[in-house]
């Protein structure tokens, strides 16, 4: 009886020591990161793109990328399906009955590009043990590092979007990703995926400039003429076009997904038929990094459980004076 109430008591004191620290969650709790002002990035119109993966090409050119075939089949052709550890941006299709009629949910079609959204608080960088993900405080750029990388995975496990993939193909192992042509910046450059795009469906910029273009583009009545700025949004280094503006859906994705992206997209056909599932204001990461100081913070977790295994140890454990033989 006397191990029975003493097992009661350490259980009530480890309920409230946990209770302890579940009062402490306000205190623990962090919200959402808060972007960079200098932070660049991209916005994707859909309703601009055509198709023609100009994009692809130069990210595959910039990024010294080898050729990604989908199966075996094709190996004459560079066509993936999906983003991969060798192909860090891709366009994909919409396609509803006879596909006739563009960015139209009936009967049409419609373009996504699907690359590192590069968000503002990123879990692939949260869940990364070692350092090898990391977020430039400046630009915002969720950069990859193969020689602090592990091969754990984890952030392939923590994307909501399921960017990050493994290179199974490489004897090390490591992980390929956009990282906004990082390596351009200091040279003047830009991501090539804009520079190239003959449409301005990709753009390149700071992005408060990006996100005060997409809510001009939303602000536009469908059919009026407007002018479509093209390259870096920023600098304008590129001559703008004239067209009509399309009938777009009412959301900035990227705005607030997941604390915000730096990569915001525009379409004119909802999101998750383009392969976005709707996703909550707030972080991952955050919700994650909060459950964790709550439960480790002041090793609260680790020495409940050791007092319950240390008991449990003991109850099992007999005493040499407790009816034991002795030689």
């Amino acid at each position: 009886m006397a191990s029975r109430r003493d097992f009661l008591k350490r259980a009530l004191a480890g309920s409230a020591a946990v209770a302890g620290a579940a009062t402490c969650t306000d205190a623990s709790a962090r919200g959402n990161a808060q972007i960079s002002p200098d932070a660049v990035g991209l916005l994707f119109d859909s309703t601009l793109c055509i198709g023609c993966k100009a994009c692809v090409a130069a990210c595959k050119d910039a990024n010294g990328l080898p050729l990604d075939y989908a199966t075996p089949i094709e190996a004459a052709w560079d066509v993936p399906v999906d983003t991969t550890a060798k192909t860090f941006n891709v366009i994909k299709a919409y396609v509803d009955g006879s596909g006739m009629h563009k960015d139209q949910v009936q009967d049409g079609y419609a373009f996504m590009k699907s690359s590192c959204l590069h968000c503002v608080d990123p879990s692939c960088v949260s869940a990364c043990p070692v350092s090898a993900m990391t977020k430039d405080p400046v630009t915002g750029i969720v950069g990859y590092d193969p020689d602090a990388c592990i091969g754990c995975r984890y952030c392939v496990a923590a994307c909501p979007f399921g960017i990050p993939k493994y290179d199974y193909d490489s004897p090390t192992g490591k992980i390929g990703k956009c990282e906004l042509c990082r390596h351009r910046l200091p040279e003047g450059k830009y991501a090539a995926c804009a520079e190239v795009c003959p449409t301005g469906a990709t753009l390149f910029g700071k992005v408060s400039e990006l996100k005060a273009e997409a809510k001009r583009r939303l602000a536009l009545t469908p059919g009026a003429e407007t002018t479509w700025p093209r390259g870096n949004l920023t600098t304008g280094d590129q001559p703008s076009w004239n067209g009509p503006a399309p009938v777009y859906v009412q959301h900035i994705y990227g705005e607030k997904e997941v604390g915000g992206t730096q990569m915001l997209k525009l379409a004119a056909v909802p999101f998750d038929k383009l392969g976005h599932r709707p996703l909550p204001e707030r972080s991952f990461s955050s919700q994650s990094e909060t459950l964790q100081h709550t439960l480790y913070g002041g090793l609260v977790l680790p020495l409940a459980v050791l007092g319950a295994m240390t008991w449990v140890a003991k109850r099992n454990v007999k005493h040499d004076d407790e009816g034991g033989d002795h030689d």
